[in-house]
């Protein structure tokens, strides 16, 4: 792995529910000059990262582009599992305000499992491993391997969200982040290897809602004011003149009457660059 370089899709469903036959939430992770770093940490991503054959105890970098549990539920967990896997390095999590909340109110409520393990197994103090950073527009990560760039993206009521930019020496990658739809991203993502971006199938819109069920019309509402729909991820990415598109964070991403077929023919009349549409699991290589 340290010689590859790849993002792996590992949640690809927008929004924070799980049904039978759904994907799961939203999380990513990135490789580059042998550095890996994970984006977004919902449910799920502690699995998906040990199926793409991560040791837990080797996790050094988490960036979090916004406080929507599909995007940072699992990351006390995943923290946690990994502390017991043997984590003993520290970890840089990067992320925006209010996270810090979020990692003291998870130690507090496995105070009791942490001190246990600390004095009845040895293990490092946990609160000690992790730091927690602020992200803020602009470069704010300068590493040896990558250096990652935000923009603040528009994803209403939230007002700390981010698109980022992974540049190597070698290598450009976007990730969207949660989106309405953005002209700036075409600046942000130009020219990149990958741009990864959220996307909703407007024909799907209605029937999801009606599945869903114990929703009123604020769900649709907040959709259409807060995500981008797949031919406009397809325009960004055209204007971008990126080499690859991929779609993650679909809404919706389970429903058997609209397939692949669906959103190809979506994104097609758009963009004619090489497509992935996102699947859990799905390694892109760069």
């Amino acid at each position: 792995m340290e010689d590859e370089q790849f993002v792996a899709l590992l949640g690809t469903k927008g929004g924070p529910a799980i049904r039978p036959g759904s994907t799961m939430p939203t999380s990513s992770m990135i490789c580059l000059n042998g550095q890996m770093a994970v984006i977004d940490c919902g449910l799920g991503v502690t699995s998906g990262l040990v199926a793409q054959g991560v040791e837990l105890k080797s996790l050094g970098l988490i960036f979090i582009t916004h406080l929507h549990s599909d995007h940072y539920l699992e990351l006390g967990p995943l923290l946690h599992t990994a502390w017991t896997a043997g984590l003993k390095s520290p970890v840089e999590i990067w992320g925006p305000q209010g996270l810090q909340d979020y990692w003291n109110a998870f130690l507090l409520s496995m105070k009791a499992d942490i001190d246990l393990r600390m004095e009845d197994e040895g293990r490092p103090a946990l609160d000690g491993l992790v730091t927690i950073k602020t992200i803020s527009e602009g470069r704010f990560y300068e590493g040896a391997a990558f250096s990652v760039t935000a923009l603040e993206n528009v994803h209403p009521p939230l007002v700390d969200t981010f698109a980022l930019s992974f540049r190597s020496a070698g290598n450009h990658v976007v990730f969207s982040g949660d989106t309405a739809y953005l002209p700036a991203l075409a600046e942000f993502a130009q020219g990149a290897d990958l741009l990864i971006h959220e996307a909703m199938l407007e024909d799907a819109l209605g029937p999801l809602m009606k599945r869903i069920g114990n929703a009123d019309d604020r769900l649709m509402k907040h959709w259409l004011r807060s995500h981008t729909f797949a031919h406009d991820a397809a325009r960004i990415a055209t204007q971008a003149k990126v080499k690859a598109l991929a779609l993650n964070h679909l809404i919706p991403s389970d429903d058997p009457n609209f397939t692949e077929q669906d959103w190809r023919s979506a994104v097609a009349p758009h963009f004619d660059g090489v497509f992935h549409l996102g699947k859990d699991g799905l390694r892109i290589a760069l």
